[in-house]
């Protein structure tokens, strides 16, 4: 029958959920200093303190201690068994939709939309997990992860932590670059060897496999990283300044249809004005929308904007990504 011809793509969630939890913690851990930098360097509020990357680090360390570089390492940590579990069993899961059967070899451009995918669906844990990692990396004096989930809640309820959540599902539609170019990375290095064929005990079959060793495997991991941040590394930059600020809120009026930051203490004074007038307020954050971000970023700093912080992040990614293939694949070795 032509259904017989046709084989269900292999699943092993649980696998992939323990494979993908392993090897985010291992690399979250190795890459977190190198994030810390980024966000200090992205964040307009900060950035001036900091001339470069090692400068960023040493200062780090002199004010705030060693610790301060993982400042806000709490949030992803929690959350990394779910993130990035549901980021490589989604990206099975789009895989299948897209393949007729388990022997079939995606293409580049399918590996690329199932990476797309899984991104997506990944912005639902990522959002609020990065808000909250962001407030408190931003921070210059010590805080909990708790005591900011608490406050962004306090003002913004269940909405208010998801604040960027257009631009973070945007941004991680990296994952398709991601995917793609560590697939044809480790095409590329894979050398075809030919290994006997034991379903057949009649006739001596030779059937060919491909074999991939440890250091092809790490340059793919790496150069994976890089390409998944060069592709989306501007829209990662507007979500900071999304998630690193608040809303401002002013009185509503004709008059004020200019996008500025006004100071804390005008922010207050108007806010109280307005609360006993019931005038009614409205956002002036020029940060408080993808668009309005990107705008007012190029207009006030031009297009070097969107690339502030990215050699902290690609040094970042070379390790990272080594660690996160090398001990996914590792783990799932191990357990098939």
């Amino acid at each position: 029958m032509a259904n017989d011809s046709v084989q269900e793509v292999a699943l092993n969630p649980t696998v992939d959920f323990v494979a993908g939890t392993i090897a985010g913690m291992a690399s979250l851990v190795v890459g977190f200093p190198f994030d810390t930098v980024k966000v200090r360097f992205q964040n307009p509020s900060v950035s001036g303190r900091y001339h470069s990357t090692l400068h960023a680090i040493f200062t780090i360390i002199r004010e705030e201690r060693f610790i301060g570089l993982f400042k806000g390492i709490t949030s992803p940590l929690a959350t990394v068994a779910l993130m990035n579990g549901l980021v490589f069993a989604s990206y099975r899961f789009f895989m299948k939709l897209q393949l007729p059967h388990a022997d079939a070899v995606p293409t580049i451009t399918q590996i690329a939309l199932a990476g797309a995918g899984s991104g997506i669906v990944s912005s639902i844990v990522t959002t609020p997990t990065e808000l909250i990692k962001i407030r408190q990396q931003s921070l210059l004096t010590r805080t909990t992860a708790r005591q900011v989930a608490l406050h962004i809640f306090q003002e913004g309820g269940v909405p208010g932590l998801y604040r960027g959540l257009t631009v973070t599902a945007l941004r991680d539609c990296g994952y398709g670059a991601y995917f793609a170019a560590y697939e044809a990375t480790c095409r590329y290095f894979a050398s075809p060897v030919r290994v006997p064929d034991s379903s057949n005990i009649y006739t001596q079959v030779e059937t060919e496999m491909t074999k991939l060793s440890w250091s092809a495997m790490l340059i793919a991991g790496g150069v994976a990283g890089v390409a998944g941040w060069l592709a989306t590394f501007p829209l990662d930059v507007v979500k900071t300044r999304v998630q690193g600020t608040q809303p401002i809120l002013m009185p509503a009026s004709p008059a004020s249809t200019a996008l500025h930051l006004p100071s804390a203490s005008t922010a207050l004074l108007a806010c109280q004005k307005a609360d006993s007038a019931a005038i009614p307020m409205r956002d002036v954050n020029p940060y408080r929308t993808t668009w309005s971000t990107i705008t007012y970023s190029y207009r006030n700093e031009g297009i070097k904007v969107f690339f502030k912080g990215l050699s902290p992040t690609l040094l970042r990614a070379i390790p990272v990504n080594m660690v996160t293939f090398a001990t996914f694949e590792a783990v799932v070795h191990a357990l098939s």
